[in-house]
């Protein structure tokens, strides 16, 4: 990154666009701690501390379970649905679960498979296609409820109807969260606050898409 700076504000939805290698990741990176900045600093809700705890002495599990992620390639466990769901929250229950496979365009498909939530996914979640995989890991990701939502390309491996449908759940997902996205389609941040674009680590433009969905 190269003297980058810019704010995502509360309960919005940021879009970060750009070439690969232009820090967009390593953004996503820096704000689950995966390691810190040498220069400079991540700050929440607007100042370095909150709760009285400085952003570079949280505790990295702490600040990981009030963060959701979606990546493009979903990870998941040779189980059953529903416990690869309740990764996310290991004490859920199963209205919990069903509440947020519903919030994530999934609870339909679970329900008329033969096993429904007892369905075993497979390696590596082989036995689902692209889009069923990702729905299970955007229930994972929300039945934690969290706070902040970062979604890094979450359906650029999609086909059209899937993209679709799984857009669908990432945009009501979104709602009164502050997500983060980083996407290339210009279909998957028509609704986001703001968009910024970067190149070479810093912010060369940021606005708002004016194309209607």
């Amino acid at each position: 990154l190269n003297g980058l700076s810019f704010m995502a504000q509360r309960g919005e939805t940021t879009a970060l666009v750009g070439s690969s290698g232009c820090g967009k990741s390593t953004c996503v990176q820096l704000l689950q701690r995966f390691y810190d900045p040498t220069e400079g600093s991540v700050e929440l809700d607007g100042t370095v501390e909150i709760d009285d705890t400085p952003v570079n002495r949280y505790n990295i599990g702490w600040l990981r379970e009030r963060i959701g992620v979606v990546s493009q390639e979903p990870i998941l466990f040779q189980t059953t649905i529903r416990e690869n769901i309740r990764f996310g929250k290991t004490n859920a229950t199963q209205e919990e679960i069903e509440q947020a496979a519903k919030m994530a365009n999934a609870h339909d498909f679970i329900k008329d498979l033969p096993q429904k939530y007892e369905t075993l996914v497979g390696e590596r979640g082989a036995q689902l296609s692209g889009g069923q995989k990702q729905r299970i890991a955007i229930a994972r990701a929300l039945i934690r409820n969290p706070r902040i939502l970062l979604l890094d390309e979450a359906t650029s491996a999609l086909d059209r109807e899937s993209e679709r449908i799984v857009q669908d759940a990432l945009d009501r997902a979104s709602q009164g969260r502050t997500t983060i996205v980083i996407a290339h389609r210009l279909s998957t941040i028509v609704n986001a606050s703001k968009i910024i674009v970067l190149n070479a680590g810093s912010v060369v433009e940021e606005g708002k898409c004016t194309t209607k969905k």
